[in-house]
């Protein structure tokens, strides 16, 4: 799943080949926008709020896209092949005089006036990657529910705006605590929301996710995907186990951890060794 620093990468490129320059053909390939159309229109600038994208026109529209689960923008030289995918997965089509900026399979594709872009972003806290990223205000939005799990906690794009499950599993590893911990049981809030900030400014400007500083096949993660083979720190298998969201136990986020590396509690009730 597309994290906080993939989407702002995407929008680093789209914004770089597409701001200042006039679309001459764009094609909305979802039924609420077959007719819709941005040709004739200036991009001003493409930008990122957490794992949402905006591309702004001159028009004083708004074209919003979520990544989701898999959703991805690929851009490609005026007549050069598509490799994004097969053609029915094409939910947005992009062109100026030199460049196809791609969409495919983007589950949220809507135009909005710009002016009330904070419809649809204005829920989000502090954007771990933006130029107004506040660490107090993110640590205060977390303490405010101090009983809550610190995993789902995390999550919250209303705490946090970019994290997801990848840097909530190795953020929580190296902070030593699991993510059973209730959030009033954390030590030391700011240094979670901290580290988390750090790993994903590392990345950001590569398309790889690395938190071990490495970026070798098998040797980018300490405990993500890691699921019965050794932890990198102690030797330990890392284990895994479903946690459900509290304010919507119906879906669930897989997590990985090591019991002897991270304290706290364990999915079955039982404290894990610190």
């Amino acid at each position: 799943m597309p994290e906080g620093d993939t989407v702002w990468l995407a929008a680093r490129r789209l914004d770089e080949v597409l701001a200042g320059r006039r679309l001459i053909h764009t094609d909305f390939r979802v039924p609420q926008l077959a007719t819709a159309s941005l040709a004739g229109q200036t991009v001003i600038d493409v930008v990122s709020r957490g794992k949402h994208l905006l591309l702004r026109t001159d028009a004083e529209l708004t074209l919003h896209t979520h990544f989701r689960m898999d959703g991805t923008w690929r851009v490609f030289r005026r007549g050069s092949p598509w490799s994004g995918g097969p053609e029915f997965q094409v939910r947005v089509v992009l062109r100026t005089d030199e460049w196809d900026a791609v969409g495919y399979r983007l589950p949220v594709v809507e135009l909005v006036p710009t002016p009330k872009e904070g419809d649809v972003v204005g829920h989000l806290g502090p954007d771990l990657l933006g130029d107004d990223w506040d660490e107090d205000e993110a640590t205060r939005r977390l303490a405010k529910r101090p009983e809550r799990e610190v995993g789902p906690a995390l999550l919250d794009q209303r705490n946090l705006a970019g994290i997801g499950n990848l840097y909530k599993t190795e953020t929580l590893f190296l902070s030593g605590i699991t993510p059973w911990t209730r959030v009033g049981d954390v030590a030391d809030l700011n240094a979670v929301v901290r580290r988390a900030r750090r790993l994903m400014t590392a990345n950001k400007g590569h398309w790889q996710q690395s938190t071990t500083g490495s970026l070798r096949r098998g040797e980018q993660h300490w405990v993500f995907e890691r699921t019965n083979r050794p932890c990198r720190r102690c030797g330990a298998s890392v284990r895994e186990a479903m946690q459900r969201e509290d304010e919507r136990p119906e879906q669930a986020r897989v997590c990985y951890w090591c019991e002897r590396c991270q304290a706290g509690p364990a999915p079955d009730g039982s404290a894990a060794a610190s």
